[in-house]
Parts: C-alpha cells; sequence; structure tokens
C-alpha cells in the first residue's frame, strides 16, 4: 500500500501568483515558477500566443483583456467595446474579441479571441482603467460611434454617455477636430440619435426601433406624477402627451419579487390614466415591425380619444 501511494502523481503546485490572472508563460517559466512541460499539461490553459492562465481562473471578459494586454507594445490599448467595459459600459455581445488598437508598425496578428486595429493613439489617448491600458473614454466614443452599425454605433455612445465618462458636446467638438479620419462621416447622424439617460443597451435598441421606423422620438425616463403631484414610476420611454409608457422587460423581470412589483406599479399607471406597452428582448430582435405598429396603433388611438 505505502509502495502504491509513493509512486502516485502528486497534485501540481500551483505558485499563487499564477493561480487567478493571465500571465506570460515564458516570464513565468524563467522565473522557474513553471516549467514548459507543466505548461503544457492540464494544469493550464493557453489563452494567446506565450499567455496562459490556470483552468480555474475565472475567465471573463476582462480576464481576457487582461491577457491580451500582456501582448501589447508600448502605445498600444485595450479599445472599443473592450475600453466602454472597463469605464462600465457592457455593449460586448456573447463571446465578443478583446479588440486592441496598436500603432500601424506593430507585429501583432489577430488570434480567435482578439481583435487587432491598426491607428495613431496619441500618449493622452491612453489611460489606465481596471488595471488595463484602454483608449481614453472620447477615444472610445469615438471609436464607437464610427461603426458601420448605427444601431449598435448608438448604443455604444449611449451607454458611455449613461456612465457620465464622456459628454455629447465633447464627443462632437473630438469628431469635429478630426474631419479626414476613416468614418468619420458616421458620426453626425450617431450622436443626433444618442440619448444620456438611456439605461441600458437594450433600451437604447427599444427606442432606436421606434427613432428609425419615424415614430416621434419619445422621453427617456420620464417621471410619471399622480393628480396630486406624488410619484408614481419612471418609465424608460414615454409619450407624455398622450400618457402611453414603452418598457423593455429584461430577464430579472420574471422572479417573483420583482414581478410582483411590476404589477402594483402596472397598476398605478393605469389608475393615472396611462397605457404600458411592454416588450422583451424577442420583441426587440426579432419582431421589430410588431414593435412599431403596436406603438403607432397606441399612439393613433391616444390622440383620438
Amino acid at each position: 500500500m505505502v509502495g502504491r501511494l509513493a509512486g502516485m502523481a502528486r497534485p501540481p503546485v500551483i505558485p499563487p501568483s499564477l493561480r487567478s490572472v493571465p500571465f506570460r508563460g515564458r516570464a513565468a517559466v524563467s522565473s522557474g515558477l513553471v516549467s514548459r512541460r507543466q505548461l503544457a499539461g492540464p494544469s493550464w490553459r493557453r489563452l494567446l500566443p506565450d499567455v496562459y492562465a490556470h483552468v480555474d481562473a475565472p475567465l471573463d471578459h476582462l480576464a481576457w483583456c487582461q491577457a491580451a494586454a500582456l501582448l501589447l507594445p508600448p502605445g498600444a490599448a485595450v479599445s472599443g467595446r473592450s475600453a466602454a467595459l472597463a469605464f462600465g459600459a457592457d455593449v460586448l455581445p456573447l463571446g465578443a474579441p478583446v479588440e486592441v488598437t496598436v500603432p500601424r508598425s506593430t507585429v501583432l496578428r489577430a488570434h480567435a479571441g482578439l481583435l487587432v486595429r491598426r491607428a495613431v493613439l496619441p500618449p493622452h489617448e491612453v489611460v489606465r482603467r481596471c488595471g488595463l491600458p484602454v483608449t481614453s473614454a472620447v477615444r472610445t466614443a469615438f471609436d464607437l460611434a464610427r461603426q458601420a452599425d448605427l444601431v449598435e454605433a448608438v448604443v455604444g455612445v449611449d451607454a458611455l454617455l449613461y456612465r457620465r465618462v464622456v459628454r455629447l458636446e465633447q464627443l462632437a467638438a473630438y469628431a469635429a477636430a478630426r474631419r479626414g479620419w476613416r468614418n468619420v462621416g458616421r458620426v453626425p447622424r450617431v450622436l443626433a440619435l444618442a440619448a444620456a439617460e438611456v439605461e441600458s443597451p437594450m433600451e437604447s435598441r427599444t427606442r432606436l426601433v421606434l427613432v428609425l421606423a419615424g415614430l416621434p422620438p419619445p422621453v427617456v425616463q420620464h417621471i410619471v406624477v399622480d393628480a396630486a403631484g406624488r410619484f408614481v414610476a419612471r418609465v424608460d420611454l414615454a409619450y407624455p402627451r398622450v400618457r402611453l409608457a414603452i418598457e423593455y422587460d429584461g430577464d430579472h423581470h420574471r422572479d417573483r419579487a420583482t414581478f410582483r412589483r411590476d404589477i402594483a406599479r402596472l397598476n398605478a399607471l393605469r389608475c393615472c390614466g396611462w397605457t404600458v406597452l411592454r416588450f422583451t428582448a424577442d420583441d426587440i430582435l426579432r419582431h421589430p415591425a410588431r414593435v412599431v405598429a403596436q406603438v403607432r396603433a397606441a399612439l393613433i388611438a391616444s390622440t383620438s380619444t
């Protein structure tokens, strides 16, 4: 029995400094923390060229940004939607790659999970957030506003405006000073559609479904009061003149306590004469024409009474 135990493989010793964060394999080997043979074993995951993480380390998008940052040369930064996340604005689709911007002369290739852009980044446009070099808030917003997808461009700018890390007039001035830049002509329309008070990307998409279909722009985060001036509710989108509220219901509305609050809130709004239309992600993303038709019908009905 003793001989059998002695012959069993010992579990690998995991250095504490490598347990929870990505690291450069070459540096860890040269420091004597692991061997090349160990890195090839089951305890480690290769994320990017010469970048590894322990198999139990949490790998959310920020962790992937940390991994990518290990490969960045001076003057480069995490950018785009990945930088927006570092500013607290999560506009990333599921499984989105880390976006980075590097100097044009940098030899860094794109990989699965890594999107590389080449552009000029002045030193003052690279800041530290979450321990990472990221593009400044205004540069991040500018880059998002130049996206080909108009809706996603507005969603990204809305999210940064809501986080109060950039102002609309600041972004407009930044874009005006860069008239010859690639796709800068897209920015004015994005700024015209952006709104600072939208609380979530899906609320931005809900608003854009209506506005881009030609409906009047709804008021964002409208506060409803009763006849005595007492607070009743704050609604996502509203047409106050006709007392029509548009609400986006995310998954958190499905738990029992939230459902009960929603019912009481809905009844209070109806008692004040408001019509409330509620939509889900499936409505907004898969059936936008139906959403527009229902809102348009409600507006017509409200104005004809």
